[in-house]
């Protein structure tokens, strides 16, 4: 017996809990190259976990869980290995490809925020982007390019553009959820009790940019990476666009889905393109 079968063990654990979790993300992680699957699933499953604390976890010291999160997870990266199977397989990805650990932090930060903020303004805003998604896009950005850092930086503020574009809409899908449950308002200077059209326009121009840059970013993506992001980008995009053509007074009442059906539409469609070279 070996040590590595516990890493390939504890890279199951990942998979398992990002199928459970999203779906969506994992359809479109199947569609990476085999080589980049499992690091992904190792960056998601580490995210989801901090997640669960912030947001589901309620009854219990969130703020002691989170702490406790955080000390595991660099205690892991620097022994390189862990008990905990979902921070094993993801301190591996990390010390495989050198993530920086400043992306961590961040993250880390936006989820300690989660437990304290109620509402932002705009810098809180931005920084809490940053942190909870932005930095997600980047740590996926060092799998995709393999440790060429030249190729990373290039493509570097288009995948804090897709990160952030994720979130936005993962705020508008949640709005109900978010504020009736956990008390958050995320968007600056918005009132659950007068969302207006304007308020949501704005918000939908915002989200607009950075699809579009984000975009050009995963035109110039690797081969291995770029079918299955864009993927990610077309259930976001379609998403995004069902929740344009609902009133505030709906968003605000149900969460707006894309059925499975349709999702299976885009996983076709984005398969004929990408045969006949019409993504890049």
């Amino acid at each position: 017996m070996t040590e590595a079968l516990f890493h390939k063990t504890s890279s199951e654990c990942s998979r398992v809990l990002t199928l459970n979790y999203s779906t969506s993300f994992s359809s479109a992680i199947r569609l990476l190259h085999n080589d980049l699957r499992g690091p992904i699933f190792h960056i998601y499953g580490f995210v989801r976990l901090a997640d669960e604390i912030v947001d589901t976890f309620h009854g219990r010291d969130k703020v002691a869980l989170l702490e406790q999160c955080r000390a595991e997870t660099f205690d892991a990266i620097a022994r390189g290995i862990s008990l905990n199977p979902i921070l094993n397989s993801f301190q591996k990805t990390v010390n495989e490809y050198g993530i920086d650990h400043d992306l961590i932090e961040a993250f880390f930060r936006s989820m300690a925020s989660d437990l304290t903020e109620q509402a932002y303004d705009r810098q809180g805003y931005e920084e809490y982007i940053y942190g909870s998604a932005e930095v997600v896009g980047l740590m996926c950005l060092y799998v995709f390019c393999g440790g060429d850092r030249k190729q990373y930086e290039g493509l570097r503020d288009a995948a804090r553009a897709l990160g952030a574009a994720f979130q936005k809409v993962n705020f508008l899908r949640d709005i109900q959820a978010d504020y009736q449950v956990l008390s958050r308002m995320y968007f600056p200077g918005c009132d659950f009790h007068n969302f207006s059209a304007r308020d949501k326009a704005g918000i939908e121009t915002d989200i607009e940019a950075d699809f579009r840059a984000a975009y050009e970013g995963i035109l110039r993506l690797p081969m291995k990476a770029r079918f299955g992001v864009y993927v990610a980008y077309k259930y976001y995009y379609s998403l995004f666009r069902k929740i344009k053509d609902t009133a505030p007074a709906h968003i605000l009442q149900k969460r707006i889905r894309i059925p499975n059906y349709y999702k299976a539409y885009i996983v076709l469609r984005a398969t004929v393109k990408n045969r006949l070279r019409l993504i890049g």
